[in-house]
């Protein structure tokens, strides 16, 4: 039976629908399957140096032998039902992670954890700091995500906010002959307009010609910390015009749990990142801005899990008080991190090396106790090439295809999971390091033409 529409028809149409479909995948590429740290440590900038994050390591791992000497203790404090199978893995992985990689991602703070100085201490800090960071480049001692804090660009503090960044990228330029670390990132806080960011880009474009960098090399990311940047006066979210405003610059959007909590009126004492208010900021931000690529990192767990008596010679009262008070604030970051995890924020803060252990417990707890279904759901798409099926009454389509592949890139990345582990779901070494399912099905749909 003959169609009614011609080709010339259909193809008009067709032809039109594809400039809006091409153009709405430029804004909406999907996550990107590069590495996202599983956290941000945050450190004032007077007290970075060269080898801060090593050292942040030791203290991380030496508070975790004292707390939980074994897995069997890890297990109770943070009441795993699963603990006979998984908490032996998950210790060791943690051990090791904290004795080569304890920090992923730190942020030299020059906002809230520095304070507000006078201009020639500032001035001071953004030239030593600037030092440290190069000996720590030399030495190979920094994290592998590393960066800046610098000042709101509010009308109080863009002046200081600017003269911090350019004394601070002038230093580094000058000491590593105009390099920058793997990986670094300007944050720009407390952001409510997109004019804001547009002047930061507009500042780096300055900074790259007087330095001589490649257009386009310094990145930047915004915080979301205020009601405004949720919705402003004219009752749109504008996160998205925010993320515009940095031509391609942004790479993250952070939760500011705090800040947004203070600027919602909660008061101190319930301003925690288990308030409502953070999910519906977080459910904004993910509707604003999902399927970008722009990472996304929830806030900070401002419990920290520090004893309550110090010293060489407590009684064995104030040591058990102690451990009880250290494992009764790593249930609380535990618990706030697997929140995130499960509402799909794979990233937060970190205030303090003692809460690094229970950063690692969760994820890795995350990962492994999801393995199993993932491994199938993946392992099933990948033999059945590209079609979509119904897999234990859960369909999956080729972005879900691509959604299990970072579960899995984002499992090996923090250590949950090695690459040998990964080749269970079918793929190669070589298809995992890809990073792309897309290029995967395409390799895989050629090697099926060809044996035909």
């Amino acid at each position: 039976m003959q169609c009614s529409i011609t080709d010339n028809e259909k193809n008009g149409l067709l032809d039109a629908l594809r400039i809006a479909n091409l153009k709405f995948q430029q804004v909406y590429p999907g996550d990107k399957p590069d590495r996202q740290p599983v956290h941000t440590v945050y450190g004032g900038a007077n007290l970075f140096k060269a080898d801060t994050c090593p050292r942040m390591g030791e203290i991380a791992l030496k508070h975790l032998q004292t707390y939980a000497p074994d897995h069997n203790i890890l297990a109770q404090a943070l009441e795993w039902e699963d603990h006979e199978q998984l908490s032996p893995v998950i210790y060791d992985k943690i051990v090791r992670k904290l004795q080569t990689e304890a920090v992923e991602d730190f942020r030299i703070d020059f906002e809230d954890g520095f304070g507000n100085r006078p201009d020639d201490e500032e001035d001071a800090t953004a030239i030593a700091a600037a030092g440290e960071l190069a000996q720590g480049m030399l030495l190979n001692t920094i994290s592998p995500f590393i960066g800046i804090r610098i000042k709101p660009f509010t009308e109080d503090l863009k002046h200081r906010s600017v003269r911090t960044l350019d004394l601070f990228l002038t230093t580094l330029f000058n000491k590593t002959e105009g390099k920058l670390p793997d990986n670094f990132v300007v944050m720009l806080p407390k952001v409510t307009i997109p004019e804001q960011v547009t002047t930061l880009v507009r500042l780096f474009e300055l900074l790259e010609q007087k330095h001589r960098l490649t257009p386009g090399t310094l990145k930047m990311e915004t915080m979301v910390e205020a009601t405004q940047i949720i919705m402003d006066d004219e009752g749109r979210n504008p996160l998205m015009r925010i993320i515009r405003a940095s031509e391609g610059r942004c790479i993250a959007a952070h939760f500011g749990t705090y800040d947004y909590t203070a600027s919602c009126g909660i008061t101190a004492r319930y301003q925690t990142m288990a308030h409502p208010v953070c999910d519906f900021a977080h459910h904004m931000t993910k509707v604003a801005l999902g399927g970008t690529g722009i990472f996304l990192s929830d806030g900070a767990t401002n419990v920290i899990p520090v004893p309550l008596y110090r010293g060489e010679q407590l009684s064995v009262v104030e040591m058990e008080e102690n451990r009880e008070h250290v494992h009764h604030a790593w249930r609380i970051g535990y618990g706030h991190t697997m929140h995130s995890l499960i509402n799909g924020f794979y990233q937060g803060w970190d205030l303090n090396p003692a809460q690094l252990p229970m950063r690692y417990a969760a994820t890795y707890h995350f990962f492994l106790s999801n393995y199993q279904d993932a491994l199938f759901r993946l392992k099933t798409f990948v033999e059945r090439a590209a079609i979509s099926t119904l897999t234990k009454d859960i369909f999956d389509d080729a972005a879900t295809g691509q959604g299990l592949l970072n579960f899995f890139l984002k499992a090996i990345n923090c250590g949950a999971l090695s690459e040998e582990e990964v080749l269970a779901t079918g793929l190669t070494l070589d298809e995992i390091r890809t990073r792309s399912f897309y290029r995967i099905l395409e390799g895989r749909r050629k090697l099926q033409r060809a044996q035909l």
